[in-house]
């Protein structure tokens, strides 16, 4: 080899080494942002989690309020969330963080064998008191207080946000019968009206689920998580939207405000002004204003059924 071909040779395997080099430095550091990335949105996630059991457990103080102001939910979309399961009788559903019994009330008008199941005793004893004839145990969805396969369908209305899926989705299969279904309700606000969308927009927190937002994916989260924790156990996974409203004054309406999770463990002083700037929007908007009218409001449903 001449001096030519070595010198040829020489920068040929040093350029080499020099991009192996910054190859194996730009994978380092990749490395460390993905690990620094999967920290960060561990933290989140603990917050998130925090955040999700101070506003899930603010209920109780407010139950005879919820009772009476909280909306029922569209009996065509719990009628929905049944139909895979619709012939069997008798037609076992669990209503996962039950409340007051809102859905429970549903259940029982279709004809289901309900076990109601609340983590919270104030919620509890007005469920209790209003259904004296319902099966209601403490409990929640991490932690069902259920034999393996007793249920054909396990409902949660207005709840499922609350639940930590990872293990919420496994407990809930285990007391599911093959083919059996889970699903979730919420009532969202229809904001492709006006005085909705401005009312939404001043009485809650941006993250509050309106039907446009949940249209836009915004406030899916359940969904995914509830798809992400179920993958292997649950198939046939869909969404429905079903027209709702419920008829309320303004002073009503007020008060069914007054019960959102975001209210009640606001600062009073917070509290207060918040609800007194919406008294005032109710009592001016010729919407609202004179007597009883209709709020518009989606029921939104999420199914899944058991492998």
């Amino acid at each position: 080899m001449d001096d030519q071909t070595e010198a040829t040779a020489a920068a040929s395997g040093s350029g080499r080494a020099e991009a192996e080099t910054q190859a194996e430095a730009e994978t380092q550091a990749e490395a460390e942002t993905q690990a620094e990335a999967e920290t960060q949105a561990e933290a989140e996630t603990q917050a998130e989690a925090e955040e999700r059991l101070r506003h899930g457990s603010s209920f109780g103080a407010a139950a005879a309020a919820y009772a009476e102001h909280r909306p029922d939910y569209a009996e065509a979309a719990v009628q929905w969330t049944l139909e895979p399961v619709s012939a069997r009788r008798p037609l076992r559903v669990v209503d996962v963080g039950a409340g007051t019994g809102k859905l429970t009330a549903a259940l029982l008008r279709l004809g289901a064998e309900v076990t109601a199941v609340e983590p919270d005793g104030q919620m509890l004893a007005e469920l209790r008191r209003a259904m004296p004839e319902v099966r209601s145990v403490p409990g929640s969805a991490e932690k069902l207080p259920l034999p393996d396969a007793s249920a054909d369908a396990v409902l949660a209305a207005q709840a499922m946000h609350w639940f930590d899926m990872d293990r919420a989705m496994p407990e809930i299969a285990r007391v599911l019968t093959p083919g059996g279904v889970v699903a979730g309700l919420w009532n969202v606000d229809d904001d492709r009206v006006g005085w909705v969308a401005e009312l939404a927009e001043m009485s809650k927190r941006k993250a509050s689920t309106t039907l446009l937002r949940w249209r836009a994916g915004a406030d899916q989260a359940s969904y995914h998580r509830m798809a992400a924790a179920g993958a292997g156990l649950f198939r046939d996974g869909q969404t429905r939207e079903f027209g709702h409203g419920q008829a309320r004054t303004a002073d009503s309406l007020l008060a069914t405000i007054a019960t959102h999770s975001h209210l009640l463990v606001m600062d009073e002083a917070e509290r207060t002004a918040l609800l007194a700037r919406v008294r005032d929007f109710l009592r001016t908007r010729p919407e609202t204003s004179d007597g009883e009218f209709t709020l518009p409001m989606v029921t939104v449903a999420l199914r899944a059924v058991r492998g």
